[in-house]
């Protein structure tokens, strides 16, 4: 425990809705040739920096001078001055996450013209957020009676809330501990990371991954040494959670109003730097540390920091122009722009953040126009699971009663006697579940497994059928067990696909338990793993619990041969 001077003492903030807290009047836009363009620290504004002519100042041929545009680069993390910058129109631009826009948006539409309109999305973060958690904490439903620090008005809460959301938990079933920093940068910085090593009764914390990493001695489990705390271990980070926190820009809509078509070319531009950065990272390794050391400096404020900075585009999930299509103008895609905006504003609500719901606005491009001088625009969707590293690790984990580790969320459906089909009709809310789990998880395996009723077994060995029959029986029950499940697989997907959703196939594992793992609370295993007879169903509403099939989100961070990250 670190012990600290009452002038650095750890202290909380109580949040207001920025409403009451932003109160500045908006002004009209008085702007040059050059304008101010904000970037914050974070993998994806290397593209911003390369859109510039990895310069400042907007530099000859870059993308933004071909566009006939021209920047000011400045880095901005505290997002209370980007709306002071923002309302007195010093930049028409805003740079956060679409819930840091949305948190704000309430407060910004007081005037119409500085009414926030999103108009691009950079990035996903995968890989570069986490959720530390101390000893006790296995999943996210263990969070209830929690206290968890995060910080407030920063990107990482409706990280906090979709996971409540997802765990079935609400806000009211944690304590909040709010501070006013995202990184401990010195001795008076006041971090999500700080509060859980000082603050005995903080037993979670939202973090960025370099200090997440700190917390846990390297991301395996605190020893307590240096900067980590004893038995903290990363519950997730966005790398499993990677349709969560989106990264955008937005601008006033009077500007847009007046500068459509340059702006559009500003989105345009950042397209091309994306595939630029991407071409650059994987075939020119000299090149692509070049381009990193302005960026670098515009971000980290040292040149010398090249791996910091590339380490922050490995967490970042470019958008890019097909990411942008499906964000903003696929209504279908259960993680877009207004899907995303409506779970925000309702989350915050009930923080306390908003008093109402104020939806935001996005440009609504013409994308077949945007796509100009682009090359990566087809709609192409590559697996991201090894399937065969899947299948070794479902049967590792079938071998053993300690299946629950890593398992995020859980849920069941049930079947009758000898039924082999699984009709969405029937299962629809289980699968629109399953569907939204597999969205916003898509760095998560999803699992379906198996389970039939062990009765007709138990009742063979309790007559002393002999080791052939049993063995017989075991296994047409696993059989029988898989393929419920991966009829429940293959119904899931067409009921997805009939939604206008795509669901990855190599994210799902598909396995059969058979009767090996009966949910029957009294249930035991003998020395060779197989079912005691205290196992069979004790009434009718028990033996009807046994038929099921279960859907586990499971987080796999640490198998990095399952899970192809783009």
């Amino acid at each position: 425990m670190l012990v600290v001077s009452d002038a650095w003492a750890l202290s909380y903030e109580h949040p207001k809705p920025l409403r009451e807290v932003v109160t500045a009047a908006a002004r009209d836009c008085r702007l040059g040739k050059t304008l101010p363009l904000p970037t914050i620290a974070w993998g994806a504004d290397v593209a911003t920096s390369l859109a510039n002519g990895n310069a400042k100042q907007t530099a000859p041929g870059s993308p933004f001078d071909r566009a006939g545009l021209s920047f000011s680069l400045y880095r901005q993390d505290q997002f209370t001055q980007q709306l002071d910058d923002y309302l007195a129109c010093r930049t028409p631009f805003l740079r956060g996450t679409l819930g840091m826009v949305g948190m704000a948006t309430e407060a910004l539409s007081k005037d119409p013209g500085a009414k926030p309109v999103v108009i691009y999305q950079l990035s996903w973060s995968a890989g570069g957020d986490a959720l530390v958690v101390k000893q006790g904490i296995r999943s996210p439903k263990d969070l209830r009676g929690k206290t968890i620090a995060v910080q407030a008005y920063g990107p990482h809460v409706d990280y906090l809330t979709t996971i409540l959301k997802d765990a079935g938990l609400t806000v009211d079933d944690v304590r909040i501990k709010w501070v006013r920093d995202l990184l401990q940068l010195d001795d008076n910085s006041v971090s999500p990371s700080r509060a859980f090593r000082e603050d005995s009764s903080v037993d979670a914390a939202f973090v960025i991954i370099p200090e997440a990493l700190a917390l846990t001695s390297g991301g395996q489990v605190g020893a307590g040494a240096e900067d980590s705390v004893r038995g903290a271990h990363i519950l997730l980070s966005t790398k499993t959670a990677n349709r969560i926190i989106a990264d955008v820009y937005a601008v006033r809509a009077d500007y847009l109003q007046q500068n459509r078509a340059k702006v559009q070319g500003f989105v345009n531009a950042l397209l091309r730097a994306e595939e630029q950065m991407a071409q650059l990272a994987k075939s020119n390794a000299a090149a692509w540390r070049r381009a990193l050391a302005p960026a670098a400096d515009l971000l980290l404020d040292s040149a010398a920091a090249v791996d910091d900075a590339a380490a922050m585009v490995a967490d970042a999930e470019m958008a890019g122009y097909r990411g942008n299509v499906s964000f903003f103008g696929d209504p279908q895609y259960p993680r877009g722009f207004e899907h995303l905006d409506k779970e925000i504003q309702s989350s915050f609500k009930a923080l306390g953040l908003l008093r109402k719901s104020t939806p935001l606005q996005q440009a609504k491009w013409d994308y077949a126009a945007l796509a100009k001088g682009l090359s990566d625009t087809r709609n192409v969707t590559l697996p991201r699971f090894d399937t065969a590293a899947v299948a070794q690790l479902m049967e590792r984990r079938g071998r053993t009663q300690a299946d629950e580790d890593g398992v995020l969320f859980s849920f069941e459906i049930y079947f009758q006697p000898n039924q082999n089909q699984f009709p969405a009709q029937s299962y629809q809310q289980a699968y629109d579940k399953a569907i939204q789990l597999a969205s916003t998880y898509g760095g998560a395996l999803l699992t379906v497994e198996g389970h039939s009723d062990p009765l007709g077994y138990l009742r063979q060995k309790k007559k002393g059928a002999s080791t052939v029959v049993l063995n017989r029986l075991r296994q047409a029950a696993k059989n029988l067990s898989f393929s419920r499940a991966n009829a429940v697989k293959d119904s899931l997907i067409a009921h997805a696909n009939a939604q206008g959703t795509t669901l990855d196939a190599s994210q799902f594992g598909v396995t059969g338990h058979g009767v090996s793992k009966p949910n029957t609370a009294q249930c035991t295993h003998n020395a060779s793993g197989d079912i005691n007879l205290n196992c069979a169903p004790r009434n009718k509403q028990e033996w009807d619990a046994t038929r099921r099939v279960v859907f586990k989100i499971i987080q796999v961070e640490a198998e990095s041969n399952v899970f192809q990250p783009l």
